[in-house]
């Protein structure tokens, strides 16, 4: 910190001594400083993204990537304006040339323009692609966003989540289970608490929101997606460290979104079959509430299938 607010006082001394002494080269030599100061700051500044705790580093390498060549552009343009504004000052003596067309310009411009924008496009959909494909062996979790908390809910011993209707939902059914579907009965459900996940196990996340636009990001692990009204929405992970990471909602949803927060909890095995078990799971929940013909219902179509 104090390295990259020394080096900014420094350019600022600098440019003020350059202005003074030779006003009419202050703004090229402004510009020249701008592109030095902004290279320093970058690699110098005391900013940077938390330490990466999934198997998606390479999200970091397509955003480095991304800054170098945006970074690559930026110092181009204003080094060039850098050098005309310099180059090119007024002077009585000189008369200004007008050219309409320069074809070799355009095609070098759009040629370099081209491949900026595929080295920015490639590497991004590369990753995208293997974001959005799960592998066989991840385990289906599903997150149930509302204003302003998140639920969860995990299959049970079956591994199958249980079918869920939003025309279900109410005080005895907060996550709209499907009745009809016996696999739902051993879903755990977690209702505004903290998730843990098992570590290295691949994790799909399945998500769905049942009011407004939600964003699902937990930092640590690059992921983050998109929760829409009437839409299941997913991508998948691999948590590659213990820890206890902040979950967040990254898209306004009113006036508490500041603090939809949440926890997740990546635990070794132990631990996480200690949780588990402390778990409700649906069947349960309907039996606290004495709601026990909906469970012999369940059981019985179970039992015919």
């Amino acid at each position: 910190m104090f390295l990259a607010s020394a080096l900014v006082l420094l350019l600022l001394v600098f440019g003020i001594i350059v202005a003074v002494a030779f006003p009419r080269r202050a703004v090229s030599v402004a510009l020249a400083l701008v592109v030095v100061g902004s290279v320093a700051f970058h690699f110098w500044t005391p900013w940077w993204w938390t330490e990466v705790a999934s198997n998606w580093g390479n999200i970091d390498d397509t955003i480095i990537l991304t800054f170098w060549v945006t970074g690559a552009v930026f110092c181009a343009v204003c080094l060039f304006m850098s050098y005309c504004v310099w180059q090119f000052r007024y002077s009585e003596d000189r008369k200004s040339e007008y050219k309409p067309e320069n074809s070799k310009l355009e095609w070098t411009l759009t040629i370099l323009t081209t491949l900026g924008v595929c080295a920015l496009l490639a590497p991004g959909l590369i990753v995208w692609n293997k974001y959005v494909t799960v592998p066989d062996e991840a385990a289906d979790i599903e997150v149930m966003a509302q204003q302003w908390y998140w639920n969860y809910r995990l299959p049970g011993e079956d591994g199958i989540l249980g079918l869920t209707d939003l025309r279900n939902i109410n005080e005895d059914n907060p996550f709209g289970m499907n009745l009809d579907d016996p696999n739902g009965l051993d879903d755990v459900l977690i209702e505004g608490d903290d998730l843990h996940i098992l570590l290295n196990q691949p994790v799909k996340v399945n998500l769905r929101s049942i009011d407004v636009l939600h964003d699902f990001y937990i930092p640590q692990f690059r992921a983050k997606m998109d929760m829409v009204p009437g839409v299941v929405t997913y991508y998948w992970f691999t948590p590659i460290r213990t820890g206890d990471f902040e979950i967040l909602c990254m898209e306004y949803c009113g006036t508490g979104h500041y603090s939809m927060r949440g926890r997740v909890l990546v635990d070794e095995q132990k631990d996480y079959d200690e949780w588990l078990s402390e778990q409700m799971t649906f069947e349960e929940m309907l039996a606290s509430i004495d709601k026990t013909d909906l469970i012999q219902l369940a059981l019985n179509k179970k039992g015919d299938n």
